[in-house]
């Protein structure tokens, strides 16, 4: 046995590309993609995909170049999550909320050959190429219509891109027996995704196809998805891909129903006409369905919803499963490709009341099965805290899963993936006596007032307690006594919002934390600032905290 070695018919490397494949044998005739008027079937996105490759292929790429999508969840999209890595070419989807001069940071950085560019986004995009430096290439612009695209070669020369050829014809003129480029190693690059909240110093996550290939596996078993879903896309394809279920639809041949923004009625529309089993997205929409009061919104069958992030308020969740959604909690991020900690439920749970359920289901959970290990530690020492569900330290997990590394950052990769082989997260939780983790804060969001660590998301789960309260978030203000001190943003419902003042939401946490964790300043807004994903932007909320200048020793003590 000792003797015995790999193979080349047990080497080859893993690749989720091999799903579609499979998928126009296996699913050939259901269908894989309905947009508007338009559906398509496994076979001809298959076909599809395979033309479309062949095209990017004659426009130069090849193995190893990157090549950015900035596009809403259209067809096109999709395809394209398959059709450039096809190539050997590594996917970039970006970010379409971000501005101009973010977008054209991002292309410069990756060195991006070529970029498909949704018409809404068309202006933003030249705009972003405007600012490349006089010596530097440009990329080839591909433009996208739903169904129509052009090619300018030039576009920095000029603010228009006149449209030559329409997507059909991009997809038609294709090879449509083109041999795709397989990874030569499974550990080739096959993704670049950019962590949200991105500054002039990016960080480009690399991913490789082994671990798209495991992501996508791991988060199918662990929702779990069963063969045929109908999928609606609410989540965008730019935020981690979709949390890989771009790839895993074709693995168990789903139907992705396809929506180009989030809309409450449009897509309660969409999960009776096309009779939606699963979809994805933040906590916040969520509120935004929950917040419906027509009846032809309950749902006839359940409807599974993932979310991630900061846990839905039980308030939301309640209201949520009433209409017939079936809420799951998870906990992920980009440097390990999607969702990696779930809160997985347990039978004798269900006989427990509303509150409690709501409660338990607020905690990320354990490790997902494609995570090796996960732990919470002592950041300085690296050494397990107490599983006390008290003792906070930083989540940290290794598997197959985590990032080959940040482009162009090896310091940032070094210091984000240890020596010890394990990748520190920047998130901090606290672990169970039963083993469940809860994440608790990131590290940049620990408040220290008077050396006393206060995590922000305590604080606003309490607050999100209160009947009148919609949307809370806390960040920390300076004090000339405690150094920090707690400030919290919130926005209030109607009608019974109506003349909350500050001392009523600081008397209402006060009855409900220690005095160090109780909001020294309240901040009423009609909406807080969001990211495209639906993170409540606290970056914003700092700049105005530290706006509002130093509280003074008098209100400080």
């Amino acid at each position: 046995m000792d003797q015995l070695k790999p193979s080349p018919a047990n080497s080859c490397p893993l690749t989720p590309l091999t799903f579609l494949e499979r998928a126009a044998i296996a699913y050939g005739e259901i269908p894989s993609i309905i947009y508007n008027d338009t559906t398509y079937t496994w076979s001809q996105t298959h076909r599809r995909c395979q033309q479309l490759a062949s095209s990017i292929q004659s426009l130069g790429i090849g193995r190893g170049h990157v090549v950015s999508v900035v596009a809403p969840n259209t067809p096109a999209m999709y395809e394209l999550h398959f059709a450039i890595p096809m190539t050997g070419a590594i996917l970039n989807t970006i970010n379409t909320r971000l501005d101009a001069r973010m977008i054209s940071v991002l292309l410069q950085h990756s060195e991006s050959k070529l970029v498909f560019v949704d018409k809404q986004f068309q202006s933003n995009v030249i705009q972003a190429i405007k600012r490349f430096p006089l010596e530097s290439q440009s990329p080839t612009l591909v433009l996208i219509t739903d169904n129509e695209v052009s090619i300018s070669s030039n576009p920095s020369s000029s603010t228009t891109v006149s449209f030559t050829k329409n997507y059909e014809d991009l997809v038609e003129k294709g090879d449509p027996e083109f041999k795709w480029i397989r990874p030569e190693s499974e550990q080739d690059p096959m993704t670049l995704n950019y962590t949200s909240g991105t500054t002039s110093s990016p960080k480009g996550v690399v991913h490789s196809h082994r671990s798209i290939f495991i992501i996508t596996i791991n988060s199918l078993i662990d929702w779990p998805v069963p063969k045929h879903p109908v999928y609606l896309w609410t989540l965008p394809m730019f935020h981690s891909n979709g949390w890989s279920f771009s790839w895993g639809m074709a693995a168990v041949g789903g139907t992705n129903i396809c929506l180009r923004k989030f809309d409450v009625p449009l897509v309660y529309h969409a999960i009776c006409a096309h009779s939606v089993t699963h979809m994805c997205g933040a906590p916040v929409l969520l509120n935004m369905l929950s917040k419906s009061n027509s009846p032809t919104h309950r749902l006839k069958t359940p409807v599974h919803f993932l979310t991630g992030g900061a846990p839905p308020p039980a308030a939301v969740l309640l209201r949520v499963e009433s209409l017939g959604f079936v809420v799951s909690h998870g906990y992920g991020l980009t440097e390990a490709a999607g969702v990696v900690v779930s809160c997985a439920w347990k039978p004798g749970w269900d006989r427990l009341n509303a509150e409690e359920r709501a409660r338990l289901k607020s905690r990320q959970g354990v490790r997902t099965i494609g995570v090796t290990e996960l732990d919470v530690v002592d950041t300085e020492s690296g050494k397990s805290v107490s599983r006390d569900g008290v003792t906070v330290g930083e989540v940290v997990l290794r598997g197959g899963s985590v990032m080959l590394g940040y482009l162009k950052d090896p310091a940032g990769t070094s210091e984000s993936v240890k020596s010890n082989g394990w990748l520190y997260t920047g998130d901090v939780g606290v672990v169970y006596p039963d083993g469940y983790l809860e994440i608790r804060d990131r590290l940049k969001d620990v408040i220290v007032s008077g050396g006393e660590n206060v995590c922000s998301m305590e604080v606003e789960r309490v607050l999100y307690g209160n009947e009148a309260v919609e949307e809370a978030a806390v960040v920390e203000r300076p004090d000339e006594f405690w150094g920090e001190t707690v400030c919290a943003f919130i926005s209030l419902k109607g009608g019974v919002g109506a003349g909350v003042e500050e001392g009523d939401v600081v008397g209402f946490c006060r009855e409900r934390l220690p005095h160090y964790m109780v909001p020294k300043t309240v901040v009423f807004m009609d909406e807080l600032p969001k990211t495209s994903t639906g993170k409540i932007q606290k970056f914003a909320l700092r700049e105005i905290a530290k706006s509002l200048g130093s509280l003074p020793p008098s209100r400080g003590t």
